[in-house]
Formats: C-alpha cells, sequence, structure tokens
C-alpha cells in the first residue's frame, strides 16, 4: 500500500505542479555531464548538434563507461541512502517520482502543437514542435508537423512516463534515478557520429537495455486500449524495421492502435532519412496528436489502476 500512495504521490506532484520553474534537478545534472564528457571526451562539443561543427572524439568506451559511472552511480546510491532514513523514505520516493515522471510536460508542450495546427498557424506549429523533437521542422509542412508529434507524443510517453513508473514500481527511487540519469545521459551522448559513436556507446546500450522491457508492455498497453489487432499486426511487421530496438515496438503499436501512419521522411542535422512507414492508415493530423495523448493518459490510468489492484490484492 505504501508504493501505490507513493506513486499516486509522484503523478500527482507532476500533474498538479509540473516541472519546477526556476531549478529541476534534470537541468544540474545535464550540467554536471556536460562538465563530464569535456573532462573525458575531450574539448570541442557538448551535444550531438554540435559534431557538425567540427566536434571530434578523443574518448573511446572505458572513457565513456568511466564518466557514466561517475554521473550515474554516486547519485543512485544517494537515493538508496535517503531512502533508508526513518520516516523520510516514503517522501524521497515521492520526490524522486516527481523529478523523473513528465506526464505534464507531455501534455504542456503537444498540445499547442495540435492547437496552433487547428488554427492554421503553420509557423507556429512548426516553432512548437521544434521543442520536442530533434528534426528540422522548419520546412515541415501540417501533416509532418503532425506526424513529427504524434510520434514525439507515442515515444516521450515510454521513455519520460512508463519507464519511469516501471523503474520506480520496481525498485523505488534508486531504480527511477538510475533509469532517469541514463536515459538523460543516453539523449546527450548517444548519438552515432564521430564524436559520440564510441565515447556514447555505453549509455545508449545502457539505456536501451532499462528500456526494453518497459518499451514493450508500453507497446502492449497502447495496443490493449487502441485497435489491437491492427496495433499487434504493426507491432510485429514494423518494429523490426526502425533503426530504435525500443522506439520501434512502441511507435508501430502506438499507430497501429490509433490507426494512423507515422514515419517516412525526415531531416537530422542536415540529412535526410528514409525512415519505414509505421502503422495503417491515413497520415497523423492534428486530432491525432490529442488522441495519442489520451492514449497516454489512459495508459498511465491502467497502470495505475494495476497497481491499486495487486496492492488491495496483497493486502
Amino acid at each position: 500500500m505504501t508504493l501505490l500512495l507513493t506513486t499516486l504521490g509522484g503523478v500527482l506532484l507532476d500533474l498538479c505542479c509540473g516541472e519546477p520553474k526556476r531549478w529541476h534537478p534534470l537541468v544540474a545534472f545535464g550540467r554536471l555531464a556536460q562538465r563530464l564528457e569535456r573532462r573525458f571526451n575531450g574539448p570541442g562539443g557538448e551535444t550531438g548538434a554540435e559534431v557538425g561543427r567540427g566536434g571530434r572524439s578523443q574518448g573511446g568506451r572505458i572513457q565513456g563507461v568511466a564518466a557514466w559511472c561517475l554521473a550515474v552511480l554516486p547519485l543512485t546510491l544517494a537515493a538508496w541512502l535517503l531512502g533508508r532514513l526513518p520516516g523520510l523514505g516514503a517522501l524521497v520516493d515521492m520526490l524522486a517520482l516527481y523529478a523523473a515522471v513528465g506526464l505534464r510536460s507531455l501534455f504542456e508542450h503537444a498540445r499547442p502543437v495540435a492547437r496552433a495546427l487547428r488554427l492554421g498557424d503553420l509557423p507556429e506549429a512548426r516553432r512548437r514542435v521544434g521543442y520536442i523533437v530533434s528534426r528540422d521542422t522548419t520546412q515541415l509542412d501540417a501533416s509532418g508537423v503532425a506526424r513529427a508529434a504524434t510520434e514525439s507524443v507515442l515515444e516521450n510517453g515510454s521513455d519520460a512516463v512508463f519507464a519511469a513508473l516501471f523503474w520506480f514500481v520496481l525498485l523505488g527511487a534508486p531504480g527511477v534515478v538510475l533509469y532517469r540519469l541514463s536515459n538523460t545521459l543516453d539523449a546527450m551522448w548517444g548519438y552515432r557520429n564521430a564524436r559520440f559513436e564510441r565515447f556514447g556507446w555505453a549509455a545508449a546500450r545502457i539505456d536501451d537495455a532499462l528500456n526494453y522491457l518497459p518499451a514493450r508492455l508500453v507497446a502492449l498497453t497502447y495496443a490493449l486500449l487502441g485497435r489491437s489487432g491492427r496495433a499487434l499486426a504493426c507491432w510485429r511487421a514494423q518494429a523490426p524495421l526502425w533503426d530504435s530496438p525500443n522506439a520501434g515496438p512502441v511507435m508501430a503499436a502506438g499507430a497501429g492502435a490509433l490507426g494512423v501512419s507515422l514515419g517516412g521522411p525526415a531531416v537530422y542535422h542536415g540529412e535526410i532519412h528514409q525512415r519505414p512507414q509505421l502503422g495503417e492508415g491515413e497520415p497523423a493530423g492534428a486530432r491525432d496528436i490529442e488522441r495519442a495523448l489520451s492514449l497516454v493518459g489512459r495508459g498511465v490510468a491502467l497502470w495505475l489502476g494495476l497497481l491499486a489492484l495487486g496492492s488491495l490484492l496483497d493486502a
């Protein structure tokens, strides 16, 4: 029952308060990660976007593993120690989940994209979707914007919401801290380019491992709450064609559940990437962004309901 209450508390804190406005722990962690990357990988760039301006790697896989350990393990240990303090364990757990989960942020970033598309304001829609995707959005048409936003909702719903819940339920505060920091390092270091291909290898592989089971549970959740047969068929046929072992199942099942087509060409750092089609049906539109958000929200409600049922049966 304590697990149920702390989980509900963390999710409700996120829904009521959103991300901290003045000081977010992940922002501070990002600065730490940048310093470690410069120390172990040499000067010349801090993110994959900067590699195109000449950043080159000086660190290999061993340096990447060392930097990952220094960034993640001490904070995970701190979360474990704080969680064992008498009378404070439940509060530490709840705050750790609140800092890691991003349900309200997902809605706050995606809804303005759908609103701008409905109003016919394509420049604003491009600007807004640029906040949540890493591709070039300046030349997207309305369908491209809707497709990018829908993909982001489905994938980030898995990464920033469901996977955080999974690791919290499994291991409490240390689990969710370990996962969220690892996921952040993958976003910063997990690029396949000259600077990060070797140094970021550990960050990318660890994140893949931590997301493997949650991603497939999310794909199943999307399928159960949407067009189940189509979602499962898309998952089986299309996910292996995607370049990410975890995003593929999530987005293929999500697109199938919604009955829309996603994927297709996208521009990343000035290069066109021809991506496989995901899902079946008409191309995604403004309404499908809202439908994807609803799918994520109903999925969270389902997971919390199952956790509540398990707590009652265990009582």
